[in-house]
């Protein structure tokens, strides 16, 4: 496989450490910038919005660009987003930051995908866009208890002044690395979303964004539920989001063996029906740690496990239209990230963190609803729905 794709691993790992760095940090930016709890949670809320929106907008629009040159003017971009909230001296700046390196941090996975694609021989393809999404993974490892470490240690903007560095690295070296890489057609935002009409397919995109939702309504507000409710300090934060990192890597790998095994139907069923009983659980085992990290990493696990399920299920269920699923489905999962946050800003805000699992633990519920849903319907082709255009 061309090692270049290494290289664009790494900025899939950047805009992977900066989308979820916010949230072991959000005590230290709401305690500097004199702010809530629930006001922080939308730092990450408004930057999974525009992400989700700005993937698919931000990629027609740029069609017709030559892609090595437009990551670099995107890695620029991202650069600026980040020094600007390293440097932010209010609540607003930030958010403008977060709403800059959201934009482009969503054009630079996306075109680390398709150039990883282009570049490689057609039977290396699907290895290429599984090491980019393992650089995304890997932030999750390794990118979140760093940027942690160093936040608690030189306070909450030394983590955005160190992916400002690594995001200027990373444009040296895709300078000197990549050639040249022509643009491909790109179909339209309209044709995208007329895929959605088809009940079975809807339903399954709404799964993952409720999914999500239920998630993030804790994860999102893990840090402070970490230190009010286990009384932990924020070197066993780091701890506890190491682990919970690692537990989220061997997830992915567990749900391709059992979507291989049992078929992504009832995978799919089984995965988030565990799920919501171990996010049911996790706030009556605060009492004991060692319990408490046995039902975590349960709950870290299979929140990574859904996703490979999930998308060979849509892949299944739409072959003629499986890329613009995949698109979809991306922004689906950043939706439920920015709902999920917002949702559970909202319960700390009006009662305690200890409620946001229960909260979360609902819409995976639902999420459980429409998978059944979309499970047990009829599918109806890419050409059949062009017909009744």
């Amino acid at each position: 496989m061309n090692k270049k794709v290494y290289l664009l691993a790494l900025v899939a790992f950047v805009v992977g450490t900066v989308e979820l760095i916010i949230g072991g940090i959000l005590d230290l930016v709401a305690d500097d910038l004199g702010i809530t709890l629930g006001q922080a949670g939308l730092l990450i809320t408004i930057f999974s919005l525009v992400f989700g929106v700005a993937s698919p907008i931000l990629l027609t629009a740029t069609a017709r660009f030559d892609r090595k040159k437009l990551m670099l003017i995107t890695l620029v971009i991202f650069f600026f987003g980040n020094m600007l909230a390293y440097l932010s001296p209010n609540y607003a700046t930030i958010m403008l930051a977060r709403v800059l390196t959201a934009a482009s941090g969503s054009l630079l996975v996306v075109l680390a995908v398709t150039i990883a694609s282009a570049i490689v021989t057609k039977e290396y393809r699907g290895r290429a866009i599984g090491t980019i999404f393992m650089g995304i993974s890997g932030s999750l490892v390794l990118g979140v208890p760093i940027g942690l470490t160093i936040g608690n240690s030189f306070g909450w903007r030394a983590p955005f002044l160190l992916i400002s560095v690594l995001s200027m690295l990373s444009f040296v070296a895709v300078w000197f690395s990549l050639g040249n890489i022509a643009p491909k057609p790109v179909i339209s935002l309209k044709e995208q979303l007329r895929t959605l009409k088809d009940k079975k397919i809807f339903s399954a995109q709404l799964t993952s964004f409720l999914f999500l939702t239920g998630h993030l309504a804790l994860y999102a507000y893990l840090t402070p539920f970490l230190k009010s409710e286990m009384g932990m300090n924020g070197t066993w934060v780091s701890i506890v989001y190491f682990i919970f990192g690692v537990a989220a890597v061997m997830g992915g790998g567990v749900g391709g063996f059992l979507s291989d095994k049992f078929g992504s139907e009832r995978s799919i069923l089984g995965i988030i029906l565990v799920f919501a009983v171990a996010i049911f659980t996790i706030p009556h085992v605060t009492f004991s740690l060692p319990l408490f990290l046995m039902v975590m990493v349960i709950w870290s696990a299979l929140s990574w496990a859904v996703t490979p399920a999930q998308q060979n299920y849509l892949i299944s269920s739409a072959p003629e239209t499986s890329d613009i699923q995949q698109s979809l489905n991306n922004s689906a999962l950043h939706f439920g990230i920015a709902f999920g946050s917002s949702i559970g800003g909202i319960v700390i805000e009006q009662s305690s963190v200890i409620h946001n699992a229960t909260v979360g633990g609902f819409f995976v519920l639902v999420a459980l609803a429409t998978a059944y849903f979309s499970i047990t319907r009829g599918r109806q082709t890419y050409e059949q729905e062009a017909m009744q255009q």
